[in-house]
């Protein structure tokens, strides 16, 4: 009898995109077989190249994530997409308005591109992205794509989960500044003016590269060889400028394996992943006690003064077993 996992994941190893959309809703759904999907993709995965996106809503991501798409298309490369909502707990993870901007694509075997939500994961992007991003990895994607609704802790995250990671701005939306209050220079490999075309690029451009004159970036290097943060100036919807944002990733992905931070990075991504199915995991055992007599004695000792929360907490935790 086949083994109906192996058999998926040989399916998505050819190529076949309906494997690899299963694949990927095993982890949105939180399967009973995910784990053993984990473990059948392991050996696979570690080859692409994956570029986190991010930026405020409105400075072009879906444009940019379908320009840069159609430049390692060109470059005869395999692309696969995700483009992450961390925050609607009705669309699925559907963004309708990305799956129109990259419309051109869909016939397209060499691209695989999909929607999807991490609200109600436990562990939220740090959980769900790098186990999607692994079905593509190891799928033989070779480049992966994450994009990223621009807001709050998701853009910190898509740091986390990616290689190199594109900052997206517009001119006239005050982003400079604005990025310099949320951190976003801290986050940022490469920075693009996108609508370069608007009043106000050039502005936009010298702030941003003033602030990374004055030491707001970056967020990784050796002080013997360390990256400076390129700022590159774009208009998505025509294609200007997309060639050299795909040469700027790649000699960042150059520095990034010259200098060890590639595997070092790798190994961040991974000890998060770990972290949060860990937390998961025990979350799910503690939810399991809601009622349960032993949650109820100790909660019990910690209203009559007995027992203080955190050795209460403490005995809770060691009883558990993961």
């Amino acid at each position: 009898m086949v083994d109906p996992v192996s058999d998926l994941v040989s399916r998505a190893r050819d190529g076949q995109a309906r494997a690899v959309a299963r694949l990927i809703s095993y982890v949105e759904d939180t399967s009973p077989l995910l784990r053993e999907v984990t473990a059948a993709l392991a050996p696979y995965a570690g080859r692409a190249q994956v570029i986190g996106i991010t930026g405020a809503p409105g400075v072009g991501k879906s444009t940019s994530t379908s320009a840069l798409v159609s430049e390692y298309r060109s470059r005869d490369l395999r692309v696969g997409v995700l483009a992450v909502d961390p925050s609607s707990p009705f669309s699925g993870g559907a963004l309708l308005g990305d799956r129109v901007r990259m419309q051109e694509h869909a016939t397209d075997p060499g691209v695989f591109i999909r929607s999807m939500a991490s609200r109600g994961h436990l562990g939220g992007l740090a959980w769900a992205t790098p186990q999607a991003v692994r079905v593509l990895d190891a799928a033989g994607f070779d480049v992966v794509i994450v994009e990223t609704v621009g807001v709050g802790q998701s853009e910190v995250e898509v740091a986390g989960a990616a290689d190199t990671t594109l900052v997206l701005l517009a001119p006239g939306m005050g982003d400079g500044v604005q990025s310099a209050k949320a951190g976003i220079l801290e986050i940022g490999d490469i920075f693009v003016v996108n609508k370069a075309d608007r009043d106000g690029a050039e502005a936009t451009l010298r702030e941003l590269r003033h602030m990374i004159a004055l030491g707001a970036g970056p967020r990784s290097g050796r002080s013997d060889d360390r990256w400076s943060p390129q700022v590159l100036r774009t208009v998505a919807a025509r294609g200007e400028g997309i060639t050299d944002v795909v040469d700027a990733i790649a000699d960042h992905h150059d520095w990034l394996a010259r200098t060890g931070m590639l595997a070092e990075r790798r190994r961040g991504r991974a000890a998060s992943e770990i972290e949060a199915i860990a937390f998961a995991t025990l979350r799910a055992r503690i939810g399991d006690l809601r009622g349960d007599v032993r949650l109820d004695a100790l909660a019990s000792r910690v209203v009559t003064g007995d027992l203080d929360p955190y050795s209460a907490a403490d005995t809770l935790v060691s009883g558990l077993s993961l």
